[in-house]
C-alpha cells in the first residue's frame, strides 16, 4: 500500500513527505550549481583567451631582446644632449648631476639586498618577473579606478627605469611584463637585484647632487662603501627609492634638512618589513630601530665643479626652466600651482631628466669669441677692482644686444673655482644711484614734469617720513650745495637731494606707484615696497646685474624693452624645435623720453665727474672711445657696491663689483677702479669682435622732442620776475632744454622743483643782492639785469 502523506487526525505532513521535498530542493540546487560552474569555466576560459589574445596583440611589434641587448640597455647611462654657442660650436655635452658608481654584487651588503627585497618585492625569489595576482589587481585598479596598484616587481621596476617610458598605458604594461620575464630568463636573482640597486635613484648626497645606486648613496650619506653599512643605514638607503627627494636627508645645497621625520619613519617601515619577512630577528629589528642614525649623516660639503663653469650651469639652468614649464603646461598645472616650491622642484627634476637623455641641442645666444674675451679680461684685469687694503673685490658683468635682448657674454665671478656665486644673474645688491635714470629722471621726463635743464633744489633738506624722518638727506660728499642744479648737472655729479625732490614731485603728481608700476615692473624688476619710499632715488632696493642691464638696454633701444635671454632654441635629435625664443617687445618709455635720457647720460660719461671710464678708454683705444657712449654710475652706502652701466646704440654692458661679504665697506675710489676695469674689459671684447659695438651709430633725439631755449637761472622761458616789489629781468644767459612732453613756462620766482621760501630768497640774493628780501611769484617785467654770480658745483656726489 502507498505511504500516507498526512496524518489521518491532524492532516499535517508526515516526516517522510518532508524528506522528499528536501531532496528535490537539493537536486535543483545541485543542478544550478553545476550550470553556474560551467558558465564560470566557460566565461573564465573565454576571458583568459581574450586576455591572452589582447596581450599578444599589445606585444606583437615588440622584438624579443637577447641577453646582450638587455645587458646593454639595463646598464645604459649614456648622455646624448648638448649645449652649443650661437654659432653652433659645442659648449659641452649635458652630463647628469646624477652621481652613479656601479659596483659588483660582492661589494653590496646583504643587508641592503634583504632590505630592498623585503620592502619592494616580498615574492622576489618566487616569481618569474611578475606576480600574476598583483598584475590583475593593478590592471583592475587602472580599469575601474578603485583599489590599489602596486603590481610591479623589482624586475618590472628595473625594466621600467631602464628600458621603457613612464607612460601609463596597457601597451607599456604589457611590454613591461614581457621584458621582465625575459630578464628573469637571462639573469639570476642576484644579478637582477644588483642591477636594480645600481640604477635606482637615492635622493641627494651631502654636496646637494642627485645620486643613483647604493654605492653613491652609502658614500654620499654615510661616508661608507655599500658593503660596509650597518642594518639601520641599510634600511634607510633601501627606503629612499620610493620618494628619493622627500626621504633624502639633504636639500639641493647639501645642507641637512631641518625636518628628517619622513626619511626616518620610512627607515622604520623598512626595518619592520625585514622583520615581518624573517630577514632579521626581533632583537636586530629593535636595536636598529633605536639606533640614532642622524649622527651618521655626513655634514655639508662643497661641490667640485672644476669640469664645468658658469656658462654650462647658466645655459643648462635656463633650459631646465623652459622645459619644466612646458612639461607643467602639458600636465595642465596652473601657473599658481607651479609657484609651489615642491611642484616646481618636481618639474625641474623631470626637465633635467628629459634634457639628459632626450638627445636635445640647446642653442644659446652666447658669442664664443666675446665670452672667451670676457673671461680672459676678468682673469687679467680683475685685480684692478681690489681695494688698497688688499680686499678681493668680486664682479658680475652682462653684455646684451639692445635690439633683441640677446645676452652675448657675461662674467659670473673673478674665478668660478673659488667662487660659484653667479653675480651676473643670481646675486642681488643695492642699486645705488644707477637706478636714477630708470626710476626717477626717465619717468619724470616721460610724464612731462621736467626737461633736461629744469632746475632742482640742492639745498639741505630732511626726510619727511619713516625711521629717518627729520634726518638730513645727503649727497655722497656734502649735505647740499645750497643752490639749484639743472637736471643735467645733477645727473653729472649724481646728487641725491635733487633726485629726491624729483621723485617726490613725480609721486605727488602722478601717483605713489607710478615709477615702479608704469616703468620698472614692465622691465621685470622685482616687486619691492622700497620703490614707493622717499629713499627710492638713492637705490636701496636689491637688483641683479641682468636686471640693470635690461633697464639700460630699454633706454638705449628707444624705450623698448626686450627681455634679456640666453636660450635661442631647443631642438630634438631630429632637428625639430621644441622651443624657439619669441621676442615680446614692450614700449616702456616714449622714444622722446628715452632719447633725452641718452643725451643726458652721454654727458655723464663725457664729464667724467663720477667715473674715469671714458678717459681710461680714450688713453687705451682712442677709436673705441669715439663711439657714442652713454651710461650711469652708482654706489651703495659705504661704497659696498659699485655700478657702471654703459651703452652704445648697439649694445649695453653692465658692471657690478663689491666685496663678497657685503658688510665690508669699500673706499670712495671704488667707482674710479670700476671705470678703469670696465675700460679694459670692453677693449678686450673689442679686440675679439668689433662689429657688435656699432661705433658708426649715434643716439639721435627722437622726432617730437621739443628743444626750447630757457634761462639758465630758472630753467624756464626768459622773462622778468618781481622781487620785493621790484621787477627784475632774469639774466639773459640761455641754454636748450629738451622736453618729451609738456614744456617750460615763463620764468617765475619759484621756478624749480623742491626748495623752501628761504632757499629761493638765498638763491635770488646771490644773483641780485639784498634786494631779494621777500618772495613773490609775480611774472611782471622789469628792466633790471645783473650778471650771473651763482657758484657752480663740481662735487662728485655719486651715491
Amino acid at each position: 500500500m502507498p505511504q500516507k502523506r498526512k496524518h489521518k487526525q491532524t492532516g499535517k505532513p508526515t516526516a517522510k513527505s518532508g524528506i522528499f521535498s528536501f531532496n528535490v530542493v537539493l537536486r535543483v540546487l545541485h543542478s544550478l550549481l553545476l550550470v553556474g560552474v560551467s558558465f564560470l569555466i566557460i566565461g573564465g576560459a573565454l576571458a583568459a583567451g581574450i586576455g591572452v589574445g589582447y596581450f599578444a596583440y599589445l606585444v606583437e611589434d615588440t622584438k624579443t631582446p637577447t641577453k646582450a641587448d638587455l645587458q646593454k640597455t639595463l646598464g645604459n647611462y649614456s648622455e646624448t644632449s648638448k649645449l652649443v654657442y650661437a654659432d653652433d660650436s659645442n659648449i659641452a655635452t649635458i652630463r647628469s648631476d646624477l652621481m652613479r658608481t656601479a659596483v659588483d654584487s660582492k661589494d653590496i651588503s646583504d643587508l641592503l639586498k634583504k632590505a630592498i627585497i623585503s620592502t619592494e618585492d616580498e615574492y622576489f625569489y618566487e616569481h618569474n618577473g611578475v606576480v600574476p595576482k598583483a598584475v590583475v589587481r593593478a590592471l583592475l585598479s587602472e580599469a575601474t579606478g578603485f583599489g590599489g596598484g602596486g603590481g610591479s616587481t623589482l624586475t618590472q621596476q628595473l625594466v621600467k627605469q631602464q628600458v621603457l617610458t613612464n607612460e601609463t598605458t596597457f601597451k607599456r604594461k604589457a611590454n613591461e611584463i614581457l621584458l621582465s620575464m625575459e630578464v628573469e630568463k637571462f639573469f639570476s636573482k642576484d644579478e637582477i637585484v644588483t642591477m636594480y640597486l645600481n640604477v635606482s635613484p637615492f635622493g641627494r648626497n651631502n654636496r646637494g647632487q642627485n645620486i643613483a645606486g647604493v654605492q653613491e648613496a652609502a658614500k654620499g650619506i654615510f661616508g661608507k662603501n655599500a658593503s660596509e653599512v650597518n642594518l639601520a643605514q641599510a634600511a634607510y638607503i633601501a627606503g629612499l627609492p620610493q620618494s628619493p627627494i622627500v626621504y633624502s636627508p639633504y636639500d639641493n645645497t647639501g645642507q641637512i634638512k631641518e625636518n628628517l621625520t619622513a626619511g626616518l619613519q620610512r627607515k622604520d617601515f623598512v626595518l619592520f618589513s625585514m622583520y615581518r619577512a624573517h630577514a632579521i630577528t626581533k632583537a636586530e629589528y629593535e636595536e636598529a630601530k633605536a639606533y640614532d642614525l642622524t649622527k651618521d649623516f655626513l655634514p655639508q660639503q662643497a661641490q667640485d665643479n672644476s669640469d664645468h663653469g658658469f656658462l654650462y650651469y647658466t645655459v643648462l639652468g635656463e633650459a631646465k626652466e623652459i622645459v619644466a614649464k612646458q612639461l607643467a603646461a602639458k600636465a595642465k598645472v596652473s601657473d599658481k600651482d607651479y609657484q609651489n616650491e615642491d611642484v616646481q622642484a618636481e618639474y625641474l627634476q623631470k626637465a633635467e631628466d628629459e634634457l639628459i637623455s632626450g638627445g636635445y641641442t640647446v642653442k644659446s645666444t652666447i658669442d664664443k669669441s666675446i665670452y672667451d674675451a670676457m673671461q680672459q679680461a676678468v682673469a687679467t684685469y680683475g685685480y684692478l677692482l681690489d681695494t688698497p687694503a688688499g680686499d678681493t673685490v668680486e664682479v658680475g658683468n652682462v653684455l646684451m644686444e639692445n635690439s633683441t635682448g640677446k645676452i652675448l657674454g657675461f662674467i659670473g665671478s673673478r674665478d668660478f673655482n673659488s667662487n660659484q656665486n653667479n653675480h651676473a644673474f643670481d646675486t642681488s645688491r643695492p642699486a645705488g644711484s644707477s637706478i636714477k635714470p630708470l626710476l626717477v629722471y626717465g619717468p619724470a621726463i616721460d610724464q612731462g614734469i621736467i626737461g633736461s635743464e629744469t632746475l632742482l633744489s640742492d639745498y639741505p633738506t630732511t626726510w619727511k617720513t619713516g625711521d629717518d624722518a627729520g634726518k638730513k638727506v645727503v649727497n655722497a660728499t656734502n649735505e647740499g650745495t645750497k643752490t639749484f642744479q639743472s637736471v643735467r648737472d645733477a645727473l653729472n655729479v649724481s646728487s641725491n637731494i635733487p633726485a629726491y625732490h624729483v621723485y617726490q614731485e613725480l609721486m605727488s603728481e602722478k601717483g605713489q606707484k607710478i615709477g615702479y608700476e608704469n616703468y620698472l615692473a614692465k622691465m621685470n624688476f622685482p616687486e619691492n615696497s622700497a620703490w614707493y619710499e622717499e629713499s627710492a632715488p638713492l637705490g636701496p632696493m636689491d637688483v641683479t646685474t641682468l636686471q640693470q642691464t635690461n633697464g639700460f638696454q630699454t633706454l638705449a633701444n628707444g624705450g623698448v624693452y626686450q627681455e634679456g635671454y640666453i636660450i635661442e632654441s631647443i631642438t630634438d635629435n631630429e632637428g625639430n624645435a621644441i622651443y624657439q625664443h619669441e621676442a615680446k617687445p614692450v614700449q616702456v618709455y616714449s622714444p622722446q623720453a628715452a632719447s633725452i635720457m641718452n643725451d643726458l647720460m652721454r654727458d655723464i660719461l663725457d664729464a667724467g665727474l663720477t667715473s674715469s671710464f671714458m678717459s681710461t678708454m680714450s688713453n687705451m683705444n682712442w677709436y673705441l672711445s669715439q663711439g657714442d657712449w652713454v651710461g650711469k654710475t652708482g654706489s651703495s652706502d659705504g661704497y659696498k657696491d659699485s655700478w657702471l652701466v654703459v651703452s652704445t646704440p648697439s649694445i649695453t654692458i653692465s658692471n657690478w663689483s663689491g666685496i663678497e661679504n657685503n658688510q665690508v665697506e669699500n673706499d670712495q675710489e671704488a667707482g674710479t677702479r670700476t671705470g678703469n676695469y670696465m675700460a679694459y674689459l670692453i677693449n678686450q671684447v673689442y679686440a675679439a669682435n668689433q662689429d657688435i659695438f656699432g661705433l658708426d651709430q649715434k643716439f639721435e633725439l627722437a622726432d617730437g622732442v621739443k628743444q626750447v631755449e630757457v634761462a639758465t637761472k630758472t630753467g624756464e622761458l626768459p622773462g622778468k620776475i618781481q622781487i620785493n616789489g621790484r621787477e627784475q629781468t632774469v639774466p639773459v644767459q640761455t641754454t636748450t632744454s629738451l622736453w618729451a612732453n609738456g614744456e617750460p613756462g615763463k620764468s617765475t620766482y619759484k621756478f624749480g622743483i623742491g626748495g623752501t621760501d628761504e632757499n629761493y630768497k638765498d638763491y635770488w640774493s646771490k644773483i641780485y643782492g639784498s634786494t631779494s628780501t621777500t618772495t613773490s611769484s609775480s611774472k611782471s617785467n622789469s628792466n633790471s639785469n645783473k650778471e650771473d654770480t651763482t657758484p657752480s658745483s663740481e662735487d662728485e656726489d655719486d651715491d
